[in-house]
């Protein structure tokens, strides 16, 4: 395998396309809590960043050892994601709706959200391994490194903006995080059928 610069834009756009649901999240998550401190934004970032490295070679994984059960649960990868951002979206949606006039501390996302979500925008990474099955293990691992930095960045990135705009939305943040994560759960659900 040779390390050229197609190799290295390849794995960079693989990380742009793969992190917008991250970041859409991580808007929705900055939303949600606008007074949110850089180790809770690093640990959130940090989260699907991880998940989209380890993805990817879990993908690169069952395509060397399990491929033929692999392909079978492809088809519930939307179905999957919706059911998860959709219960996330629903319940900070109805948390919104409930103290629609209480000026209360917004709730911190909670550890196990923050894995569901992790899951949810990155399980369509799975297919990465596919396209990267010739690769060997070491040029996987590199490929999935740097989608892993670029998810990073974009995820700050997001969190950054939501919390910019959570700031000046205060009591609708939560509604509209919630919806935002409905509708990315939709859009994902949509993309896998066509």
């Amino acid at each position: 395998m040779q390390y050229t610069f197609m190799f290295f834009l390849n794995s960079i756009l693989f990380g742009i396309g793969l992190a917008m649901d991250a970041f859409s999240v991580s808007m929705a998550n900055g939303l949600n809590d606008p007074g949110m401190k850089k180790p809770r934004m690093i640990g959130i970032a940090g989260t699907f960043a991880i998940y989209q490295i380890v993805m990817p070679l879990i993908g690169w994984i069952c395509i060397h050892t399990i491929a033929s059960k692999f392909e079978a649960f492809q088809k519930y990868i939307p179905w999957i994601a919706l059911i998860l951002l959709g219960y996330i979206g629903g319940k900070m949606l109805i948390e919104g709706i409930k103290n629609k006039g209480d000026e209360e501390e917004v709730k911190n996302l909670g550890f196990i959200a923050l894995m569901i979500q992790g899951i949810a925008t990155s399980i369509d990474a799975l297919s990465v391994g596919f396209t990267i099955a010739d690769y060997d293990f070491l040029a996987a691992l590199i490929e999935s490194l740097i989608i892993g930095i670029t998810t990073f960045a974009i995820c700050i990135a997001g969190l950054i903006i939501g919390k910019k705009f959570g700031t000046k939305l205060a009591n609708k943040a939560s509604i509209l995080g919630g919806v935002i994560l409905i509708l990315i759960g939709i859009e994902i659900f949509v993309k896998g059928l066509i």
